[in-house]
């Protein structure tokens, strides 16, 4: 080795030099056309601009308890540093503002896409290249090694193409640069903010809200590289007083105008517009009565019918925006600050859309449009968005970041997992994410977006080291081993990135990753009661439901 490294030292990589020269090259010779860098770290930068810890090994990587006490001097400078990359050769680089500002000016420009893939067992600096991803609509892909699918499997799936009978996209490729997503709005109300994959370009209207919400301020965004499955919230903010009603039958208007580079090279704008009514709350409403007893629909016909707004709530789509609300917080807020306004945004909804009589927990009764949000917010406290735990920064800004870019389908299921049971009593059946559901005779299959987890219970773990579904007679066994499996194989062949595929059994040591994610309704302070137990304080569901109906009703 013509380098060797000292056992007391780091490998020496100058990550964030590599950079620069790389957007360099590409500035000159791609100034306008659509283009990837794609960035392969093995390890952390330990030389030079970027840098993240010194070389030496005796000092350790920084962790989440050194940055919120600003007791890492090279994380603030690297970040900077990072962001500073989207606005070469840039008019908007020379003027005030804040870096990310200029930086989505300057991805809108160049049409260039930053793609990180980090595979390391130690922390590679993806939190401070985070900027300069989200910047430019770029990847970010973090494995253990280069030798896994999960990174061979991502990279390849990066050139995805259109089937070949798509009309005019067929056989191209599945990404477009330079996108660009501005949003128009009729009078009655304004544009707060976006949360996703964007920059802000710092468009005025009079459609935008003072209310910030994300990255608002504007109603133009920079999206940099967007594929089929890039998604954007954008926040709202009603600008008519409530005092002076609409007029009865006024409709709203939203237009998104989306303007992008095709991988064929040509520009296209697509508009999208879309109308609805606006509804006036009679006076009254507002006031709190018993809940309605079941009839049709959970309704009783004989009494007053729930409002349009009650019944129209989409409370998955409802738990992803403030999901994202929530993340996009953790940034300038302190965890435990974002948890206390979730449960009081919480108590805030139920408080004006449940049944109750005041006073009254056991009267409390949630519609069903709305019956399931508390149980993704519970989820979504206990999740890696919000709990630190156990998570380096480079992975919580990883799962951040996939949150804020994916659909609400994908999104529900990284808030809560879905869980499939199988058993020899039938057909696989979606079974509760509760430790209730592990049973020694069962096969569970967990799929957290992240991680895709087969869980064979202890009685089917032991038959299957005995090799029984080897046996002739034991071909139902056999079946049962290989449709987990089978299912697992189809979630993972449509997902973006490749999720880690793990296959784990009863109390041994990777069956926490099925664990981790279930309600403890069982405890080792539990009596009684089937299922597993579950090793921890947290509260279960059943307790949270408790406190969340007796904070709604209080008068």
């Amino acid at each position: 080795d013509p380098w060797p490294v000292p056992s007391d030292k780091r490998v020496a990589r100058c990550t964030g030099c590599a950079m620069s020269v790389a957007t360099s090259l590409l500035d000159l010779a791609l100034p306008r056309s659509g283009a990837r860098l794609m960035m392969f770290v093995g390890g952390p930068c330990t030389s030079g601009p970027g840098q993240i810890v010194n070389r030496l090994k005796t000092e350790d990587m920084r962790s989440h308890a050194d940055i919120s006490r600003n007791a890492e001097p090279l994380h603030k400078p690297a970040c900077e540093f990072y962001a500073s990359l989207a606005k070469r050769n840039h008019p908007a680089a020379g003027k005030k503002g804040s870096s990310t500002q200029a930086a989505a000016n300057a991805s809108a420009t160049s049409a260039h896409v930053v793609d990180v893939f980090a595979c390391s067992l130690d922390q590679v600096g993806m939190l401070e290249m985070a900027e300069l991803v989200e910047a430019t609509g770029g990847q970010m892909v973090l494995g253990d090694s280069f030798g896994q699918s999960v990174f061979k499997e991502s990279l390849r799936r990066v050139f995805r193409t259109f089937e070949p009978d798509v009309p005019e996209d067929g056989g191209k490729m599945q990404m477009a640069f330079g996108a660009t997503l501005e949003v128009l709005t009729s009078r009655e109300f304004k544009v707060s903010g976006a949360i996703g994959p964007v920059t802000s370009l710092g468009k005025k209207g009079p459609n935008v809200s003072d209310l910030e919400v994300g990255k608002g301020g504007t109603n133009a965004w920079s999206l940099g590289g967007v594929d089929p499955e890039t998604t954007v919230a954008i926040y709202f903010d009603i600008s008519n007083p409530g005092t002076s009603p609409l007029p009865e039958g006024k409709r709203r208007f939203i237009q998104f105008l989306t303007k992008y580079q095709h991988a064929n090279g040509r520009t296209r704008l697509r508009a999208t517009t879309l109308c609805g009514p606006w509804y006036n709350p009679p006076p009254g409403e507002g006031e709190k009565r018993a809940p309605p007893q079941p009839g049709v629909n959970g309704y009783n016909g004989n009494m007053e019918q729930p409002s349009p707004v009650k019944m129209s709530f989409d409370q998955e789509a409802a738990a992803v925006l403030l999901a994202r609300v929530a993340v996009d917080r953790t940034g300038s807020e302190d965890v435990a600050d974002v948890l206390r306004w979730v449960d009081r945004s919480l108590i805030r909804l139920c408080s004006k859309f449940a049944d109750y009589v005041p006073d009254d927990p056991n009267s409390f009764r949630l519609a069903p449009e709305f019956s399931l949000f508390p149980q993704f917010v519970f989820h979504l406290r206990r999740s890696q968005f919000l709990q630190l735990f156990n998570s380096s920064p480079d992975e919580a800004a990883y799962y951040r970041y996939i949150l804020n870019r994916e659909n609400t389908t994908n999104s529900l299921v990284m808030i809560q997992p879905t869980l499939l049971s199988y058993s020899f009593n039938g057909p696989p059946q979606p079974a509760l994410l509760d430790s209730q559901s592990v049973r020694p005779d069962t096969i569970l299959l967990l799929d957290t977006f992240f991680h895709v987890v087969v869980f064979h219970g202890e009685t089917c773990a032991a038959w299957r080291e005995q090799r029984y579904h080897e046996q002739e007679e034991h071909a139902a066994f056999r079946d049962l081993l290989e449709a987990p499996q089978a299912d697992a194989q189809t979630i993972m062949d449509n997902r973006f990135p490749v999720p880690r595929y793990i296959v784990c059994d009863q109390h041994k040591s990777e069956a926490r990753f099925l664990m981790a994610k279930l309600n403890p309704s069982q405890t080792h302070n539990s009596e009684g009661g089937g299922g597993a137990q579950v090793f921890t304080d947290d509260v279960s569901l059943r307790v949270f439901m408790e406190h969340l109906m007796k904070l709604a009703v209080q008068s």
